[in-house]
């Protein structure tokens, strides 16, 4: 049923729908409302077996995650910014260990200086940590990567993080099409754990390894992470054919002249500039690039649903023939340039590709269409720099000499 609400509630109603075993829970704005309402659920009867655990940390709350995992329950938890590198050490455990945990990541701006608004350097932070990242554009695709993050996670033994842009969707309210419980249940397979601890049969998960066997391990790993990128367009092709609408992915390929995020443009098609975002600041995008389009700029947008793992081939796929790429980013590599710029330009090696990267919105500042519509001008202008920062003040900043880093103007 199509309603009016808060994204964390979008994303509270549909993880209890997802009928977890375990809830550990820890507060950090800005993704308190999600376990808050989760909360609510377990001590109405809404949400019915299912434990949930308060605890006194972030670590905790992974850890408690691990150990229920383990146990062989479906388990959840969300946190944000420096909750998630608190937890950081049991982050890589619970990877390692082939836990399919899903949590949803609120992303926030990391300290210092202390900043409580959106960017997403905290998920960008843990991206090597073995975790599947899916990105979230808008509240419904907030609430349904759910529903495939458990089902690939589980598929894989692979722990999944939901990420949605703080406040900016988890307190913004809009029209969601909420999946009921019935049709998740005919989606979702039941848990089924492929490993668990029982004091019958005792094991260990997570033992000791030594150098005679700690890089095949990782080898391993990473075998499992290249069979995701399959999983994660299998489940959400299933999910489009079942819900009917177009969520999660490899790449999105948006149409710039309708803001239907079900309209795709086809892939490869000719265009002069292709822009490449993640999270939601591609409604941002949709919304300034649609007056260029009818002006005639040739340009379009894709979308990186999946950040882990990175979709390379399927980014080749979507680019096509276009060598001019702008990538917005919203998280700094510091001396190096913005992180999903970095990505895209593994992915693109070989290419010729053109690649400027524009961070922009760093700690919550607006990221303007008008701004976004300027960048894509002085693109096709060539007086676009390979780094630039979106509305950098450069009064009394100094700036870099050329060849090291530009700015925008």
């Amino acid at each position: 049923m199509r309603e009016v609400l808060e994204g964390s509630q979008a994303v509270a109603r549909t993880v209890a729908r997802c009928r977890p075993g375990v809830i550990c829970a820890y507060p950090i704005s800005p993704q308190t409302h999600i376990v808050e309402a989760l909360s609510v659920m377990a001590r109405t009867g809404e949400l019915t077996d299912c434990e949930y655990v308060n605890v006194e940390s972030e670590f905790s709350a992974m850890s408690v995650s691990i150990g229920a995992s383990a146990a062989g329950s479906r388990a959840y938890t969300a946190t944000a910014s420096q909750g998630l590198l608190y937890m950081a050490e049991a982050v890589f455990n619970a990877s390692g260990m082939g836990l399919p945990i899903v949590m949803t990541v609120a992303n926030r701006a990391i300290g210092a200086p202390i900043n409580i608004w959106n960017d997403q350097s905290d998920a960008l932070a843990m991206r090597d940590a073995g975790w599947l990242q899916l990105y979230a554009a808008d509240n419904q695709e907030a609430a349904d990567l759910h529903i495939i993050a458990f089902a690939v996670a589980e598929e894989l033994g692979i722990p999944a993080m939901v990420c949605m842009d703080g406040f900016v969707l988890t307190h913004a309210s809009d029209v969601v099409d909420l999946a009921t419980a019935e049709q998740i249940d005919g989606f979702l397979p039941p848990f089924r754990a492929q490993q668990v601890l029982d004091v019958e049969n005792p094991t260990t998960i997570g033992t000791m390894a030594g150098p005679e066997s700690f890089t095949e391990t990782k080898y391993l790993q990473h075998l499992r992470f290249l069979d995701a990128a399959e999983v994660i367009d299998r489940w959400s092709t299933a999910f489009r054919e079942s819900f009917g609408r177009q969520t999660g992915g490899l790449v999105a390929r948006y149409d710039p002249d309708s803001l239907d995020r079900n309209n795709l443009a086809p892939p490869g098609d000719a265009t002069d500039v292709t822009v490449i975002a993640m999270g939601s600041v591609l409604g941002t995008l949709q919304a300034a690039l649609v007056p260029l389009r009818a002006a005639g700029v040739s340009v379009r947008l894709l979308g990186i649903s999946s950040f882990r793992p990175f979709p390379e081939l399927a980014l080749r796929e979507a680019l096509g023939e276009c060598r001019d790429v702008i990538v917005i980013d919203r998280a700094l590599e510091l001396g190096a340039g913005g992180v999903l710029t970095g990505n895209v330009g593994r992915a693109l090696a070989g290419t010729r590709s053109r690649i400027h990267s524009v961070v922009a919105g760093l700690g919550g500042r607006p990221i303007l269409e008008a701004s976004l519509r300027d960048v894509v001008a002085r693109e096709r202008a060539g007086q676009l720099g390979r780094l630039e920062f979106l509305d950098l003040k450069t009064g009394g900043v100094p700036v870099p000499p050329v060849g090291a880093t530009e700015v925008a103007r």
